[in-house]
C-alpha cells in the first residue's frame, strides 16, 4: 500500500518519501478495526517528529499523522457494529497510509455538519481549545480572552470556542489574511502583530492563550490584569524569553500548561469526558481547510506549513 514514510530525521524535511509497496497493516483481531483512510490533517508535532524535535519521538522508519478520517472496511470479534462506517480516527503516529488497523475506542463517528475533510482537521485543535480554555483556563462568560496565531489551525478554533463560551474575543494574528480568518470566526478584536518585534497595547486581559510564544511572550504577561492566567499551548515562534517572576507574583498571574493528549492518557475517562464535549460543539469549531493536496505532495504540505504559509489547517486527501 502506499504510505508516507520517514525513514530519517531531517531538517529539510528530505527523509520523508512517498513510498508505494509498505506493508499492509495486519488484519484486525477482537476489539481491532481497519480503517480505508481518506483525509489526514497536518499539526505542528507532526513536523516536529519529522526533524526529531518534538518530546514523542517514535521509531525509525515511521508513518507520520496523528488525525485522519476514513471507513472502517474490516472488523474483528467485538467491533461488528462499527464496519462500513465513517469515522474519524487518530494515534500519535501513524495515519499517513492508504490503510490503518487500531483498537476500535481509537475511533469515532464523524459529527453531524462536517466534512470528512473537515473532521479530519478537527480532533487535535479543538481538544486542545476545550482544555486549554475551559479545563485549564477556566473561561468564563464575559471575560476578555486573548488567541495568538488566531488565523492559525489551532487558534481560529480557540476563538470560535471562546466566543461560544461567551468570552469577548481578542485575536492577535501575523498576517491580514489570517486576521480576517480570525474576524469570521467570531473574534471581536483583532490585531495584525509582528512575531518578530511584538507591539500589543492591549492591558485587562483575563486569560491568553498562545500556541505561538517566542518574542511574543513577554509582552503578552504584561497584557494580564491581576490574578489573569496565560495558557502555553505550543512554541510554533520559538520559546521565547524567561518570564520574570516578580512580575507574576506582583500580579498574582498564573501560568498554565496545557497538554490535552496527555490529559486524556493520564487520566482516560477524563479523555473520554473531552472528546465528547467537543464533538457536542463540532459546528460551533469547524475547522477552517486553507490547503488540501494529494498524498504525493506530503513533503510540499509539510515545507508549507514549516514556513508559515497555510492559513487555518492543511488536509491531504489520501
Amino acid at each position: 500500500m502506499r504510505a508516507a514514510v520517514c525513514s530519517r530525521l531531517s531538517d529539510d524535511l528530505s527523509g520523508l518519501a512517498l513510498v508505494d509497496d509498505w506493508p499492509e497493516p495486519p488484519a484486525p483481531g477482537p476489539g481491532e478495526v481497519q480503517v480505508a483512510v481518506s483525509h489526514v490533517s497536518l499539526n505542528f508535532p507532526d513536523w516536529l517528529m519529522l526533524q526529531g524535535g518534538y518530546q514523542y519521538k517514535p521509531d525509525l522508519p515511521f508513518i507520520p499523522g496523528t488525525e485522519a478520517t476514513g471507513q472502517v472496511v474490516a472488523a474483528g470479534a467485538g467491533a461488528e457494529a462499527l464496519l462500513g462506517q465513517h469515522v474519524m480516527l487518530g494515534g500519535r503516529s501513524g495515519m499517513m497510509a492508504e490503510r490503518v488497523t487500531l483498537k476500535a475506542g481509537s475511533v469515532r463517528a464523524v459529527p453531524a455538519g462536517l466534512s470528512l475533510a473537515e473532521a479530519a482537521a478537527f480532533t487535535v485543535g479543538a481538544l486542545t481549545a476545550w482544555v486549554g480554555l475551559v479545563e485549564r483556563g477556566r473561561i468564563a462568560a464575559g471575560e476578555r480572552v486573548l488567541v495568538t496565531g488566531a488565523g492559525g489551525g489551532m487558534g481560529r478554533v480557540a476563538v470560535q470556542l471562546a466566543v461560544h463560551m461567551g468570552a469577548h474575543v481578542v485575536a492577535l494574528a501575523s498576517s491580514p489574511a489570517r486576521l480576517q480568518l480570525a474576524r469570521e470566526a467570531g473574534a471581536h478584536e483583532a490585531f495584525l502583530v509582528d512575531r518578530e518585534t511584538p507591539d500589543i497595547p492591549l492591558r485587562d486581559i483575563d486569560l491568553v492563550f498562545d500556541p505561538v510564544a517566542g518574542p511574543l511572550v513577554l509582552p503578552l504577561v504584561k497584557c494580564l490584569r491581576r490574578g489573569g492566567r496565560y495558557a502555553i499551548i505550543g512554541f510554533v515562534g520559538g520559546r521565547g524569553p524567561a518570564v520574570p517572576l516578580n512580575r507574576l507574583l506582583l500580579k498574582e498571574i498564573e501560568l498554565v500548561g496545557v497538554r490535552a493528549g496527555e490529559q486524556g492518557r493520564q487520566d482516560p475517562a477524563a479523555g473520554v469526558r473531552h472528546i465528547a464535549e467537543i464533538d457536542a460543539r463540532a459546528v460551533h469549531m469547524r475547522p477552517h481547510i486553507g490547503l488540501e493536496l494529494p498524498l504525493a505532495a506530503v513533503r510540499d504540505a509539510f515545507v508549507a506549513m514549516g514556513a508559515g504559509r497555510i492559513d487555518g489547517k492543511c488536509v491531504i486527501g489520501v
